[in-house]
C-alpha cells in the first residue's frame, strides 16, 4: 500500500478519529508532510506523532476518508480481507445462496469500512460504484479481490463509477467491465423477478435498499387502488399487483423506466389490465391529484443532497406529501420516503406533521422504515442511515 503523505491533526482535534468516525475534516489538520492528490492513500497521526488511521485524501471539506484504524497498519491482503468480511456478514444474514432473493448489497461504504465504495451483487454480476477518487483508483484491485472471494460465483464485474464520481468532482475513464461481460441480468427478490440494466439504469441498476419496504407494502396492497409515484422500474408496482391490488398507476418522468417496468410486469406474469403507466412530472401530477387512491407510494430522488439544500429539499418533500395526504381516500395508507442524507429522521417526521396540518387530515404513523440489513450503518457513522420512511394511516 503506497503511502503518499502523512497528516498530523491539531491538538484536541483527534477525538472524532479516536471515536472511529471515518471522516477527517480539513479544519482538524495541523500540517501535512508530502503533497497528496485527490485519491492518494495517506496516514493520519495525532499532534504527538501517534498513528491513528489510514485513508484516502479527498478534495473538499472532508480531507480524508478513513478505511482503516490503528493500532496496526493495513496488511498486504487488506482489500481481500475487507471484501471477505463483508461477504461473511451477508452470508450470516442469509443474503447469499438464497433461492428467493439473489441480489444484495455487498459493500455499503462507511457501513463496511470502505468509504466511497458501493458494490451490489445481481445474481452472478457484481457492479462496483466508486464515489471517491481513491476507491476508483483501486477498482482493478477490488475486482481481483471480488474474484477471489466469489470464485466461479461471478461471471462479470462492471465498474459504474463515472456518474457518481462526477457529482463529487472526480473523474473517471468511463464505465466498463473489469471482468467478463453481460448485457443485463435477471434477479429474484422475495420471489419476484426483475431485469436489471446495470449499464444504462440509475445508480447500479436497482434500488436494493427498498427490499424490506416493498415486502411490507405487499402485506397491505390487496384490494387497494395504488399510486406508485417516482416509480422507476416499478418495484413497488410489481409487489402490489402480485399481492392483489385492484389497480396500480405507475408514475415516472422517464419513458425508458416505464419500458423497463413493462418488462418486469411481463416477467412476473402480471396482467396489464389492472395497470396504468403515466410518464409525467410527479410534482405536476400530484398538484392535480384526485381522491382515487387508497394507497400511495412517494419514493422521490434526493431533494437535498447537501446541507445547503436542506431547506429547499424539505419544501419539496412537504409539497408532495401535502398533496398526497390531502387527496388520499379516508383510511388510505401513505408509504413516504426520503433518501436525502442531509435530512435526518426528526426533520422528516416534523415535515410530515406540517403536511398533515396543512392538509387538515388526521395522520397516524404505523411503521418507521429504513434500508435493509445488507446496508449496515456503522454506529460510529450515523450519517450512513440515509433512507427514512413512514407508513401513514390517513383518516
Amino acid at each position: 500500500m503506497n503511502i503518499s503523505a502523512t497528516i498530523f491533526l491539531s491538538k484536541g482535534r483527534d477525538e472524532a478519529v479516536r471515536r472511529f468516525h471515518p471522516w477527517v475534516f480539513s479544519g482538524a489538520i495541523n500540517r501535512i508532510v508530502g503533497k497528496p492528490e485527490d485519491g492518494d492513500i495517506v496516514e493520519v497521526f495525532d499532534d504527538s506523532g501517534n498513528y491513528l488511521a489510514t485513508g484516502h485524501a479527498c478534495a473538499g471539506s472532508i480531507a480524508v476518508k478513513i478505511f482503516h484504524f490503528g493500532p496496526d497498519k493495513p496488511g498486504i491482503d487488506f482489500w481481500e480481507r475487507k471484501l471477505s468480511d463483508a461477504y461473511k456478514l451477508r452470508k450470516a444474514l442469509g443474503f447469499t445462496s438464497n433461492r428467493r432473493s439473489n441480489a444484495y448489497r455487498l459493500i455499503f461504504s462507511e457501513g463496511d469500512g470502505l468509504p466511497g465504495l458501493v458494490t451490489d451483487i445481481y445474481n452472478d454480476v457484481a457492479v462496483i460504484q466508486a464515489h471517491s477518487t481513491g476507491m476508483y483508483l483501486l477498482r482493478t484491485d477490488l475486482a481481483e479481490a471480488l474474484k477471489k472471494v466469489y470464485g466461479k460465483g461471478l461471471t462479470a464485474i462492471y465498474d459504474k463509477s463515472s456518474e457518481a464520481l462526477s457529482k463529487s468532482g472526480g473523474k473517471s475513464g468511463g464505465d466498463g467491465f473489469l471482468f467478463g461481460t453481460a448485457v443485463n441480468t435477471e434477479i429474484i427478490e422475495n420471489g419476484r423477478r426483475f431485469i436489471i440494466d446495470f449499464i444504462q439504469g440509475q445508480k447500479t441498476g436497482f434500488f436494493l435498499d427498498q427490499r424490506d419496504n416493498r415486502a411490507l407494502l405487499a402485506k397491505y396492497a390487496k384490494g387497494r387502488k395504488v399510486l406508485n409515484a417516482f416509480c422507476y422500474t416499478g418495484g413497488f408496482s410489481v409487489y402490489a399487483l402480485a399481492e392483489g391490488a385492484t389497480h396500480v398507476t405507475s408514475l415516472d418522468s422517464s419513458a425508458k423506466a416505464m419500458e423497463a417496468l413493462g418488462r418486469n410486469l411481463t416477467l412476473n406474469n402480471i396482467s396489464m389490465a389492472n395497470h396504468e403507466s403515466i410518464v409525467a412530472d410527479a410534482k405536476v401530477y400530484l398538484s392535480t391529484l384526485s381522491d382515487d387512491f387508497d394507497l400511495i407510494v412517494l419514493d422521490p430522488p434526493a431533494f437535498a443532497k447537501r446541507h445547503s439544500d436542506r431547506h429547499k429539499g424539505l419544501q419539496g418533500y412537504k409539497f408532495i406529501n401535502t398533496a398526497a395526504i390531502r387527496n388520499i381516500r379516508s383510511g388510505g395508507l401513505l408509504f413516504t420516503f426520503s433518501c436525502s442524507q442531509a435530512i435526518d429522521n426528526d426533520m422528516f417526521v416534523s415535515m410530515i406533521m406540517s403536511s398533515a396540518i396543512e392538509a387538515r387530515r388526521n395522520v397516524r404513523i404505523l411503521h418507521h422504515m429504513g434500508h435493509s440489513a445488507d446496508h449496515p450503518v456503522s454506529i460510529f457513522h450515523p450519517e450512513g442511515a440515509y433512507l427514512k420512511g413512514l407508513v401513514l394511516m390517513v383518516d
